[in-house]
Parts: structure tokens; C-alpha cells; sequence
């Protein structure tokens, strides 16, 4: 029988953090099924908002929810990640360097994304961690306007 050891390995992407506890935070962080998004589909659940797909590989983009049939695609970005102009985190004082390149690199990614989407002729809606922390439920109905305006 083997035993699993719950050890991190470096994969030489990122800077070597100074403390270990910061890489074993580091290493936690998930890219899909986040709070904010969970939060953001139980919303949805609960409003009745069905037909949704998760990180939907045919979708340019992959967004977080994407509606297929009414070409709605919906992106939850993470505050720190993603650089939010709404609540503007505070950039890491440690190679600082590194994390300038790699913020400028996923707005750079996330733009390049909406703009395929667009071009494909979707509606896209960037909903930040922050937003919906504070009003989940001003997302929700514009969804749902975005979604019977569709129907219509």
C-alpha cells in the first residue's frame, strides 16, 4: 500500500515565496468553482435561472456560466487576479516584478477573451469578487433582464 504525502512541488513558474506558508496559500488557490462563483450559481439556483453551462469548452473564452442557447457569457473575476478596477488590491511587495508581468498578463488574457466572444456575437458580463460580496442581487436581475430581453 502507498502512502499519499501531501507534499507541494515547484513547477518553476512562479518566484519561490519567503515564507512556506505562503506557498502552501499559494498552492490552494483555484482557478474554476471559486466562492464567488458558487455564490453566483446558488443565486441564479435560487432565482430559478436554469440551462446554464460551467466553463463551457465550446464557448470562446471558457467563461465561468455561459447560456449556449442565448449566447450570454458570464466571467467571475477574482479581485486579486484580475486586477479590479473597483476595489484595486494592493499589489505584492515581494517580487513585485513577477506579479506585474503576470496581472498584466491576465487582464491582457481576459480582454482577448470578451473580445472573441464579441466577435462571435455573445453578451458578456464581467461580475467581480467584490460585487458580489457587497450586491449579488443587482447581477442577478440583470442577468435575468439580459436573459428575457433575449426571449423577446
Amino acid at each position: 500500500m502507498r502512502v499519499q504525502t501531501n507534499t507541494y512541488q515547484r513547477d518553476g513558474r512562479a518566484p519561490i515565496p519567503k515564507k512556506e506558508s505562503t506557498s502552501k496559500r499559494m498552492s490552494a488557490i483555484k482557478d474554476r468553482n471559486t466562492k464567488p462563483e458558487i455564490m453566483l450559481r446558488k443565486a441564479l439556483w435560487n432565482e430559478g435561472i436554469r440551462g446554464y453551462r460551467l466553463h463551457w469548452k465550446k464557448a470562446p473564452g471558457r467563461p465561468d456560466v455561459s447560456f449556449p442557447g442565448k449566447k450570454l457569457a458570464i466571467f467571475v473575476n477574482g479581485c486579486f487576479w484580475h486586477r479590479c478596477p473597483h476595489c484595486q488590491p494592493p499589489m505584492p511587495k515581494s517580487h513585485s516584478k513577477f506579479w506585474r508581468e503576470k496581472f498584466s498578463k491576465n487582464v491582457e488574457r481576459d480582454k482577448k477573451k470578451i473580445q472573441r466572444l464579441l466577435e462571435d456575437n455573445w453578451k458578456t458580463l464581467v461580475i467581480w469578487e467584490c460585487e458580489i460580496k457587497n450586491d449579488i442581487d443587482s447581477h442577478i436581475n440583470r442577468i435575468k433582464f439580459i436573459l428575457e430581453e433575449w426571449e423577446s
